[in-house]
């Protein structure tokens, strides 16, 4: 564990979420291990073994989670069988959930959960988000407070494919040249919901038309190109080819070249981890840290996920 890991005060950090529980009501700590996953690079990846999320988290082993998120980016909660409703109750531990534009494709009775999802009902619609993740993406990072993280419940699982890909953003950046890091300092960059949203609707049976109530919620937000995290201290990029359109202040041409250089960069192999789903896995990642990408499904074998996903802050450089 980093310096900055072992020295920071989670409790000044999460002073007010999430709530404390009141005495005679404080859970059992559980025995469960963290352990790092075997095929990916340097920290990003781990096991959490053990752990029952159908049970109240103690604040002990809460923190020790978010320590782990905090140095792993990706936490896999192994033969998590849970309720939509204790799905939703964990990832409230962690901050206010944020509810998905895509409001067709909630959950019935949890607005808080987004169906990804290539099932369709027995009137033929589609009942989830189909197509999620085919571009490298940060959840919400069109959002003015993008998201914290999110966290993906295995419903069902197809017999082949259906992996998901996530890319280290801290140590992409650290592998930049010293230069680029220079040139970096200060930056801002435009990220936008809409960017490749009509694009991939044409090619995709999943995607509905946005009305203007849908539109008028996603409106651009402008982040630093590069950002420090608030938990571990470290810097990383932040942006995407999903999302990221423009960096301001400089001419389009020069802006498209280096947004296709990070693009490129960011998403090298040696900064990825490749999930393979199990049956009743949860995955939480954290969108300050690390981009994702959906490896792709056959279209005759069905694949349905819960996901929530928890507000952040305001990035900061």
């Amino acid at each position: 564990m980093s310096a900055v890991l072992a020295t920071y005060d989670s409790s000044r950090h999460l002073q007010s979420w999430p709530p404390r529980f009141a005495r005679g009501t404080v859970p059992k700590a559980q025995d469960f291990e963290i352990q790092p996953v075997a095929d990916a690079a340097g920290n990003l990846g781990a096991e959490v073994l053990g752990l029952d999320l159908s049970r109240p988290l103690s604040d002990a082993d809460f923190d020790r989670l978010q320590q782990a998120h905090w140095q792993h980016h990706v936490l896999v909660f192994r033969d998590q069988r849970i309720t939509p409703a204790q799905q939703v109750a964990f990832s409230r531990r962690w901050g206010p959930l944020q509810i998905h534009v895509l409001r067709q494709f909630q959950h019935p009775g949890h607005p808080e959960i987004l169906q990804v999802s290539n099932v369709r009902n027995a009137q033929g619609q589609p009942e989830g988000l189909g197509d999620a993740g085919q571009l490298w993406h940060s959840d919400l990072s069109y959002k003015e407070k993008p998201s914290l993280g999110s966290l993906l419940h295995a419903q069902e699982l197809p017999s082949e494919g259906g992996d998901t890909l996530f890319a280290d953003q801290h140590a992409a950046y650290e592998a930049l040249p010293e230069a680029l890091k220079q040139r970096l300092a200060g930056l801002q960059a435009e990220h936008s919901y809409l960017l490749h949203y009509e694009a991939l609707r044409v090619k995709s049976p999943w995607r509905p038309a946005l009305t203007p109530a849908q539109i008028a919620e996603v409106q651009p937000a402008v982040h630093p190109v590069v950002t420090t995290h608030p938990g571990n201290g470290r810097k990383a990029l932040f942006v995407s080819e999903h999302f990221t359109s423009r960096i301001l202040g400089l001419a389009e041409d020069e802006s498209r070249d280096l947004l296709q250089q990070l693009f490129a960069h960011s998403v090298q192999p040696q900064f990825v981890y490749r999930h393979r789903w199990q049956p009743h896995d949860m995955v939480f990642w954290d969108n300050r840290s690390v981009l994702h990408l959906a490896a792709g499904t056959p279209a005759h074998l069905r694949r349905k996920l819960y996901r929530t996903t928890v507000e952040g802050d305001t990035p900061r450089a």
